[in-house]
């Protein structure tokens, strides 16, 4: 029998036991997303994903060099498209994170640190099935990724300061946008803010 054949057959039956598993799980835990993953469900998801993406596109280098420029639009393009889920600091540890089934891998740590570049721009272009990932995929954007990329190897070092201007870049509702308006403004000292009816000490 071939590898390939092998691989092919491997991948079926673990499939198949984690598919089993999961039914169990379902009927002993329902369909929350609040669950976690059992070990065989995460070892038989990261086979299938390994298996998934193909050699080539594992071994591609990374054709953006790095650069301070390089890592800070890419830590921009996070904090805008990325970190509601996985966190300006790549923790995963955010509302939508927790609330996710799997939840957002810690990109600090090996799991996600040891994927080659390759491995990393395949799955920001494509996403992941049956995860929250998303494919962000885009004609002509492909250089947005790969800086993505530079900036995921990065996060295990990043600094206070740096998670300070990705909280300015991070998207917000249309309320938190005017406040910040307003706190600028106050700041410029062009529209004092006024205190509330209620505020203020009073004496009787």
């Amino acid at each position: 029998m071939r590898m390939r054949q092998r691989i092919l057959v491997i991948l079926v039956l673990m499939t198949a036991a984690a598919a089993a598993w999961t039914a169990r799980q379902i009927l002993h835990d329902g369909v929350s997303a609040r669950a976690t993953p059992t070990r065989l469900e995460i070892a038989a998801a990261r086979q299938v994903r390994h298996l998934a993406i193909p050699a080539g596109a594992r071994a591609t280098v990374n054709p953006v060099p790095a650069s301070a420029e390089a890592l800070r639009e890419g830590m921009l393009h996070f904090a805008d498209h990325c970190a509601a889920c996985h966190g300006n600091d790549g923790n995963g540890e955010t509302d939508y994170g927790r609330g996710m089934f799997p939840k957002p891998p810690d990109m600090c740590l090996g799991r996600t640190q040891e994927l080659s570049d390759g491995e990393l721009f395949w799955i920001i272009e494509n996403g992941v099935r049956f995860t929250g990932m998303p494919a962000f995929s885009e004609p002509g954007e492909q250089e947005e990724s790969w800086k993505l990329v530079r900036f995921i190897r990065h996060l295990p070092a990043i600094r206070a300061e740096e998670i300070l201007e990705m909280r300015r870049g991070n998207p917000k509702t249309a309320e938190e946008r005017a406040e910040e308006q307003e706190e600028e403004k106050f700041l410029r000292g062009e529209n004092p803010l006024e205190k509330s009816p209620g505020s203020g000490h009073h004496h009787h």
